[in-house]
C-alpha cells in the first residue's frame, strides 16, 4: 500500500461519522476497493498525463474536530447567504444564511449525519466501480462534511449562494474530504458560488465530489473559482444529471494550487436537456493542471456548449480532456466544444484531447482545440498605439480568458468572478 492510501486507512478508523446512518460497511468496502486498485499510474488511461509518484509517498493528518481560526478578510467579498468550511470543517461562526428564502433547505453534511436519517444521506452510498476512481472511491469512505442543498419545486432563489472552503496553514499536512449534494426540483432555481482559497501557504489536500440533480424545467447557475495555495493539491469530481428541459450553466476558474485535477461529469438524460460549461486553466510555474469532461447526451433535442481557455507559463503543465458522448437515439443533439490553449514560455507543456463520439442521426456536433502563442499581429498593433510589451501582453490574456465569464448573466456576480480571475492574471504577469 502506498504511504497516501496507508494514511487514509488510519483516517477511518478515527473517522467520528464512519458509522453514521448506516454507511459504516459501504465505507469499509470503498475504502478496500480503493487500496485494492492502488493509485493508478501513466499506463491507465484516464491519468496518463497526471503522476501521482510523489504524492504517493505523503502522508496526511485528519483535520482538527473543529474549524481553526483565520483572516476574516477572506471574505470581504463574499456576501451571504453563504456557508463557510476551514480545514474540512464547519465554520458555523462565519457562515450566515439570512435572506435565503422559503422552500430551501441548505445543511452541513454532517447535520445531516448526526440526524441518523438514512434516506437524507443516501446519496453517500453510491458505489464507483471503475479502479482508476480512486479518489471518489477514497471520498466515499472518509466524507464527513459538505454541503446539502434542497430546493424545493416551483421556488426561485434570486441571491447567489456561497460555498467557502478555505485551507488554512498548520504544521501538519491534513486532509479532508467534503461530498455536496444540489438538488433542485422540478421548475425550481438557483446560482451557487464556490470560493476555494487559502489563508497561509500549506500543502493540504482537499478531496472534494459534488453530486448535481437538475429536475425538469429547473435552472442551475453554478460558478467554482479554485484559487488555493501553492502547495496545496486538490481533487475535484462534479457529477452532475439534468432532466427534460432542465439548464445548467457553469463556470469553472482554475487559478490556484500545485496539482489540481477536476472531473466534470454530465449526463443529459431529459429531452430538451441544456449545460453550457466555460472555463480557464490558468497554469504557471510549476504548477499541473488536470481537467476532464464527460459529457454524456441521452435524451433528444439536448445540447452543450463548452468554451475552455488555457494559458501555460513557467515551467507548468495543463491537461484538458474534453469529451462528448452522443447515444443512440440522441436525435436533434447539438453539441460544440471549443478549447484554446496559450503558450506563454517555452518551458509550459499543454496537452489538449478533444473526444467526439455520435452514436445517433440527425446532430449537429463539432469540436476544436488549438495550442499557440499570442497574435504577433495583435501585439504589434498595440504596440504601435504606445503600449508597453507587459501591458500588451496582460491586454490579450485577460481578453482571451474573460470571454469564458459570458456565461454568467448577473453582471455583479460576473464582476466579482472577474476580479478573481484578473488578480491571479495579474500574479502571472508578475513573475
Amino acid at each position: 500500500m502506498s504511504t497516501l492510501l496507508d494514511s487514509f486507512a488510519s483516517t477511518l478508523e478515527t473517522l467520528p461519522a464512519r458509522d453514521a446512518a448506516g454507511l459504516g460497511e459501504s465505507r469499509r468496502a470503498a475504502l478496500q476497493a480503493a487500496v485494492d486498485a492502488g493509485l493508478p499510474h501513466a499506463r491507465v488511461e484516464a491519468w496518463k498525463y497526471t503522476s501521482l509518484r510523489s504524492l504517493e509517498r505523503r502522508a496526511f493528518a485528519a483535520p482538527a474536530a473543529t474549524a481553526p481560526a483565520f483572516d476574516a478578510a477572506l471574505l470581504a467579498d463574499i456576501p451571504a447567504p453563504r456557508v463557510v468550511f476551514v480545514n474540512g470543517r464547519f465554520d458555523g461562526a462565519h457562515s450566515d444564511l439570512s435572506g435565503l428564502p422559503g422552500g430551501i433547505n441548505v445543511q452541513p453534511l454532517s447535520a445531516v449525519l448526526q440526524a441518523a436519517e438514512p434516506r437524507n444521506a443516501n446519496f453517500l452510498a453510491r458505489r464507483f466501480e471503475r479502479s482508476d476512481e480512486v479518489f471518489a472511491r477514497v471520498n466515499a469512505a472518509l466524507a464527513d462534511e459538505g454541503l446539502v442543498v434542497r430546493v424545493d419545486a416551483g421556488t426561485r432563489v434570486e441571491a447567489p449562494l456561497h460555498l467557502v472552503v478555505i485551507g488554512a496553514a498548520t504544521d501538519t499536512d491534513l486532509a479532508w474530504h467534503l461530498r455536496h449534494f444540489i438538488d433542485l426540483r422540478e421548475g425550481a432555481g438557483l446560482t451557487l458560488v464556490e470560493h476555494h482559497l487559502a489563508d497561509g501557504a500549506h500543502r493540504h489536500l482537499g478531496n472534494a465530489l459534488a453530486h448535481v440533480h437538475v429536475a425538469r424545467g429547473a435552472t442551475l447557475l453554478h460558478a467554482r473559482v479554485q484559487d488555493d495555495s501553492t502547495g496545496a493539491t486538490s481533487f475535484t469530481r462534479t457529477d452532475a444529471v439534468l432532466a427534460a428541459e432542465a439548464d445548467y450553466r457553469r463556470l469553472d476558474l482554475e487559478l490556484g494550487a500545485a496539482l489540481s485535477r477536476h472531473e466534470l461529469n454530465v449526463a443529459l438524460q431529459g429531452d430538451g436537456a441544456r449545460l453550457h460549461a466555460n472555463g480557464v486553466l490558468l497554469a504557471d510555474g510549476r504548477r499541473h493542471l488536470d481537467t476532464r469532461l464527460g459529457i454524456d447526451h441521452v435524451g433528444r433535442d439536448s445540447s452543450c456548449e463548452l468554451t475552455w481557455r488555457g494559458l501555460g507559463a513557467g515551467r507548468s503543465r495543463c491537461v484538458f480532456q474534453g469529451g462528448i458522448e452522443i447515444r443512440e437515439g440522441a436525435d436533434g443533439t447539438s453539441a460544440m466544444l471549443s478549447n484554446k490553449n496559450l503558450l506563454l514560455s517555452e518551458g509550459a507543456e499543454i496537452d489538449s484531447q478533444p473526444v467526439l463520439e455520435i452514436h445517433a442521426d440527425e446532430v449537429q456536433a463539432a469540436h476544436g482545440a488549438t495550442v499557440g502563442q499570442l497574435d504577433p499581429t495583435a501585439m504589434f498593433y498595440l504596440r504601435s498605439r504606445g503600449l508597453t510589451a507587459e501591458t500588451a501582453r496582460s491586454l490579450l490574456t485577460a481578453a482571451f480568458c474573460r470571454e469564458t465569464l459570458a456565461v454568467v448573466a448577473d453582471a455583479r456576480l460576473r464582476e466579482l468572478l472577474a476580479k478573481r480571475l484578473d488578480a491571479a492574471l495579474a500574479r502571472l504577469e508578475a513573475v
